[in-house]
């Protein structure tokens, strides 16, 4: 016999109960790898689902090569952080309570980015921070945060775009931005630094040359003068040679003392 559709609703939900939802913080860097831990690993659990901005999130739960992957029972897992995953998530834990009965946990989690970029004087700095659920964006140079941009009301700042570039980068463009959502909630904050790595690596350059001028300095004089040296040794040599055969053979000769008309 086939039950009406609205008893088998009924029936479904008699057989599935509702726990509560909690709010949970994570953070993690940009590139980097951040866990939604779902606390439920002593439990039976039968499935999960995760969404993000009202959409489901295909969750890899074995020989996972994706982005997104199931670890342990339900802990979900999203490597190689982007912008885009910020915000809020939800992770539905189905699990049983008992041979009959099918409870479903429901977390929810916030998702804050952090980012680095280190900038050379100049350049241009482009920030992909408008995410659809971005709101504001702010800057905090060391005296408060000041507001940028917000949705509706184009840029505040002149050398920012609406899509949050600037095309000349100075010192003064150093400092915090951060994205907010409706609920001024952070989504993202990166810190941008101005680079130094060509003067750096300039004044890495001559120090690494100067040592090697000392060491080539003075590797290179102790060859020169061990060869002076030993050419004066030979001269020293030859000299007291010549010396010493001059004196042979005037012993030797039978002329010796004898004037030279006299020898004839």
């Amino acid at each position: 016999m086939t039950l009406p559709l609205p008893l088998l609703l009924l029936l479904l939900l008699c057989f599935i109960s509702y726990s509560g939802s909690s709010s949970i913080s994570v953070s993690g860097l940009k590139g980097g790898i951040v866990t939604l831990s779902c606390g439920s690993e002593d439990r039976e659990i039968v499935d999960i689902s995760l969404f993000h901005r009202s959409k489901k999130i295909p969750v890899c739960e074995r020989n996972c090569s994706g982005r997104v992957c199931k670890e342990g029972s339900c802990d979900v897992i999203i490597n190689n952080l982007i912008y885009r995953d910020a915000g809020k998530y939800f992770l539905h834990v189905y699990y049983n309570n008992d041979q009959t009965e099918v409870k479903r946990l429901m977390l929810e989690y916030k998702l804050h980015i952090h980012d680095e970029i280190s900038v050379k004087k100049g350049e241009q700095l482009k920030l992909d921070v408008l995410l659809t659920n971005a709101d504001k964006v702010e800057r905090n140079s060391g005296s408060g945060w000041t507001e940028l941009w917000r949705r509706g009301h184009g840029v505040s700042s002149d050398g920012l775009s609406v899509s949050l570039t600037i095309s000349n980068f100075t010192a003064n463009d150093t400092g915090s931005y951060r994205v907010l959502d409706s609920n001024n909630e952070t989504l993202i904050t990166v810190t941008v630094t101005e680079s130094r790595t060509e003067s750096k690596g300039k004044l890495d350059t001559d120090d690494d040359h100067k040592p090697n001028e000392q060491h080539n300095h003075w590797v290179i004089v102790p060859s020169v003068c061990g060869a002076l040296l030993v050419l004066a040794a030979v001269i020293v040599f030859v000299v007291i040679r010549k010396h010493q055969c001059q004196n042979r053979n005037a012993d030797h000769d039978p002329f010796q003392g004898v004037p030279m008309q006299e020898r004839e």
